[in-house]
């Protein structure tokens, strides 16, 4: 019976996923023939920065279409928010323009490609977890089995929602890390700096001491020629005192 049950809720959840990427295309064949300004509105709109971390949405591209999907999709966004499509508009454009850019050539790479739909399966398998342990805690409660997420759209908004949070998970840990990187990179240049300095100042200090010895001995030498000259000249004028002969009666 268990594995009954198992079975039973691993196909509801294939079938919401299913679900979810079907109104997510639906929602993709609307937004393609969104203006050139709404494309631009929709890639610039508020937290935007951590939106358009995932690629997919930025493109609005299903994560399991093929190369050749991705490439016409590029072309069809590229154009509408082309600078030169939107002159009225041009800075803002050439942002949005840049976030479709950007997705596109990360996910031409294989590597980074891999990576995201890591994260887009991951953000779906969390909510599969969460949706079986709640299931888990009514029943243990002994209370009827109903889970929002459940419902295809309250689903679909929680893997989105997942799926967004993952991805600025990884940003900040990234912007993390490029920080360090950069700390550490700017502490071992100031030491090298340091040590270079030392390095030629000890060269300075070792050529000046070079360069003044000869003249250092040769003061020390006429130092020492004159305390002679002058101990013998005192000694030339000391004479002893005279003494007095005493005489006899």
């Amino acid at each position: 019976m268990a594995a009954a049950g198992g079975e039973s809720s691993h196909s509801v959840s294939d079938e919401l996923f299913q679900n979810f990427y079907t109104e997510v295309k639906q929602i993709e064949k609307r937004d393609s023939v969104l203006t050139s300004k709404q494309q631009i509105e929709r890639l610039l709109r508020p937290g935007a920065s951590y939106f358009n971390l995932n690629p997919f949405e930025v493109l609005q591209i299903d994560p399991d279409a093929t190369d050749d999907e991705l490439k016409k999709r590029f072309r069809a966004l590229s154009i509408l928010v082309h600078p030169d499509k939107n002159q009225g508009d041009v800075e803002r454009a050439q942002k949005a323009f840049e976030a479709v850019d950007k997705a596109y050539k990360l996910l031409l790479e294989p590597e980074q490609k891999k990576r995201a739909l890591d994260v887009v399966h991951a953000g779906k398998e969390y909510v599969e977890h969460m949706v079986k342990e709640k299931k888990k805690q009514l029943k243990k409660e002994g209370k009827a089995q109903i889970v929002e997420e459940e419902d295809p759209e309250l689903f679909k908004q929680a893997v989105y929602k997942q799926t967004m949070k993952l991805f600025a998970e990884l940003e900040i840990k990234r912007k993390e890390r490029e920080a360090k990187d950069m700390h550490e990179r700017k502490r071992a240049r100031e030491e090298e700096i340091e040590t270079a300095e030392k390095a030629k100042r000890d060269r300075e200090w070792q050529k000046n001491f070079e360069e003044t010895r000869d003249g250092r001995v040769d003061s020390w030498r006429t130092f020492q020629a004159k305390g002679k000259t002058k101990e013998k000249k005192n000694r030339s004028f000391l004479k002893p005192p005279k003494v007095k002969m005493e005489q006899r009666e």
